[in-house]
């Protein structure tokens, strides 16, 4: 993104508001999805963009464009709503620091074409060929690569590129289903073969699922099961935010055992070849790891700088963007879900793949009632015979303590990191 007109925005601006900033992006795309074994469709993207957000007198605006030459008219536009806006404690925005240059999550050498996009495809279409019995029903694959730019008036540069590959595939035999996913920021990390083969076998297998009654049974949940559990419930609960509304359970449990004491949560935004990895956060604060629960205990939570100013502390390096028109918003950049490894199938337990309706979980209770989908028993050491359709049903901040394991490989879902977890005596509604 050019420089010139940043500084020329900043000489107009810093004789307007105490302080402003300048979040931009730039970046292309290509995307194709399946219609059972057919692309439907293919489409590219050139995107740029930018966020301005003004502070005066502790009063915050903001404005974007999608036009980065209109920055005048989206300067006034902050400015206005500046106006608006009611006073906050405020002290100030970060001042630049020394940051190493090197890209976390950057391929220099991904190709963004629909050649690359129908690659992935093919490789999905001949992995899910292994189970001849399952008929593809859609998919679909994108590239992208970005750049960041941020700038604010207290002589913060920064700049980070980013790359992103994803693949995702939907099977169905007879009545059931299978779905898997991957995504890396490299070509080489992801694998649309095992993809496919992946989806189909699930929705292969899946099927002539019997019934189960009612009881409490061992779970193993997938990563991409616990993922969707963790970020509708427990995740919320450590946000900086909902801690000052009250509307954490978590709120005052600083210092004590909340979890099994083999769990430990932190965010880990200098991990080596993860895609949430950033050397500075969506409001140019410098990131460190940042340790949720420690081996059980509770130990903090995320903030970011207009909520850590209301609570009397520092940012902790936890704002995001959803996009170079989204105001920060506290989140994380790599969670984790680590300690000691173990493994998951060595005793009888319902393996659940997936679940449905994580959203309807309530995250001030953490009470949940989810479908399992692809659930199968395990039986010594494997998958066995498919269970038919049943709910999981709990609270997930009370389940965190009856987690008996952690699987021993760990994989990315979304911008979670975490392996399977086998927790102990789950309420099951089956019939």
């Amino acid at each position: 993104m050019a420089v010139a007109w940043i500084e020329e925005l900043f000489t107009v601006g810093e004789q307007r508001v105490d302080e402003l900033e300048v979040y931009g992006f730039s970046g292309t795309s290509i995307s194709a999805d399946l219609k059972q074994r057919r692309v439907s469709l293919c489409s590219s993207s050139v995107e740029t963009g930018l966020c301005i957000r003004t502070i005066d007198k502790g009063k915050i605006g903001s404005s974007s464009t999608n036009d980065p030459q209109q920055w005048q008219a989206c300067l006034d536009a902050a400015i206005a709503g500046g106006r608006l806006a009611t006073p906050q404690e405020w002290k100030g925005l970060p001042d630049p620091v020394a940051l190493p240059t090197t890209d976390f999550a950057w391929d220099p050498d991904l190709v963004v074409e629909p050649t690359t996009a129908q690659e992935l495809l093919v490789g999905m279409l001949e992995g899910a060929l292994e189970y001849p019995d399952a008929t593809v029903t859609s998919g679909g694959a994108g590239v992208a690569v970005g750049e960041i730019t941020f700038a604010n008036s207290h002589g913060v540069r920064y700049t980070s590129r980013q790359s992103d590959v994803s693949i995702s595939l939907e099977a169905i035999s007879g009545q059931s289903t299978g779905y898997e996913f991957d995504h890396a920021f490299s070509r080489s990390q992801v694998n649309p073969q095992r993809v496919g083969e992946q989806a189909a076998c699930l929705a292969s297998r899946s099927a002539g699922g019997k019934d189960i009654p009612s009881g409490e049974y061992d779970v193993v949940l997938s990563p991409m099961a616990y993922a969707d559990l963790l970020s509708g419930i427990f995740v919320p609960a450590l946000s900086g935010r909902n801690v000052l509304q009250g509307r954490s359970k978590l709120a005052t449990k600083i210092g004590e055992t909340i979890t099994a004491p083999l769990l430990s949560f932190f965010d880990d935004p200098h991990r080596v070849g993860a895609t949430g990895s950033t050397w500075f956060d969506a409001e140019g604060t410098p990131t460190r790891r940042l340790d949720f629960v420690r081996d059980g205990v509770l130990t903090g939570f995320a903030y970011d700088l207009k909520t850590a100013y209301r609570a009397g502390l520092q940012s902790t390096g936890s704002a995001i963007r959803g996009g170079f028109a989204g105001l920060p918003a506290i989140g994380h950049h790599n969670f984790v879900v680590d300690g000691k490894r173990d493994v998951v199938f060595d005793e009888p337990a319902i393996y659940v793949h997936s679940v449905v309706g994580a959203h309807t979980a309530n995250p001030l209770s953490g009470d949940f009632s989810v479908e399992m989908s692809n659930p199968f028993w395990v039986r010594d050491g494997e998958l066995a015979e498919p269970v038919r359709g049943a709910m999981l049903t709990g609270n997930f901040f009370d389940l965190q303590r009856q987690v008996a394991a952690l699987g021993k490989e760990s994989r990315a879902v979304g911008s979670y990191i975490l392996p399977p977890v086998k927790i102990n005596n789950v309420r099951v509604i089956g019939k």
